[in-house]
């Protein structure tokens, strides 16, 4: 429990989800998209009601993040009750470094895969983020977007470190794919003219 000097009041509380929030409504927002106020909102709620179960003051933002990645999560599974499939054989089979070699969409750069990647902007990533099943990109977010370490993110997801793992890896593929189709539909890959 808190010091007794710590001991949580409605005031502690509130300095800690004031200085916090902004940080939780980005996470939010990249985890569940239009519904981030209302995710926070419930998170703090939550928080709010076992405030006087944290141990360690230090620990409230950690503590915060896992309640809020929990609420995300229970809205996930809400909004789709069964994740949606991904064909693991046609996500593992894809790489991006040889669809961008073998297809060349810039036949005179000296540095394909760059210029590739340069066509991105970060409206276009985040477009491409949303489409991944959240089963893969919600760890792929906490972990390569907000810097969580995996163990973390494991035990905030209630899951082992392999399938975690797991997870990010078809997650990379996934988004690799995406990125090559959504460049494709979006005209990415004509040539501009020199």
């Amino acid at each position: 429990m808190l010091e007794s000097s710590d001991r949580p009041t409605k005031e502690t509380f509130r300095a800690l989800a004031e200085s916090q929030l902004p940080r939780l409504y980005t996470i939010a927002r990249r985890l569940v998209g239009d519904d981030a106020e209302d995710a926070v909102q419930d998170a703090l709620l939550k928080g709010f009601r076992s405030f006087d179960r944290l141990e360690r003051a230090a620990a409230g933002p950690a503590w915060l993040t896992s309640i809020l990645v929990n609420v995300c999560r229970d809205r996930g599974r809400a909004r789709a009750r069964a994740p949606e499939q991904v064909s693991l054989d046609t996500v593992d089979e894809f790489s991006l470094y040889r669809k961008i070699a073998d297809e060349d969409p810039f036949p005179y750069s000296d540095s394909l895969h760059l210029d590739f990647l340069e066509l991105f902007e970060a409206g276009d990533v985040r477009a491409v983020l949303t489409r991944l099943p959240d089963l893969y990109r919600i760890p792929m977010l906490l972990v390569y977007v907000d810097g969580l370490a995996t163990k973390q993110v494991a035990a905030m997801l209630d899951a082992p470190l392999g399938t975690v793992l797991a997870r990010l890896h078809r997650g990379r593929k996934l988004f690799e794919r995406e990125l090559w189709d959504y460049a494709e539909t979006n005209g990415l890959l004509v040539e501009p003219v020199r």
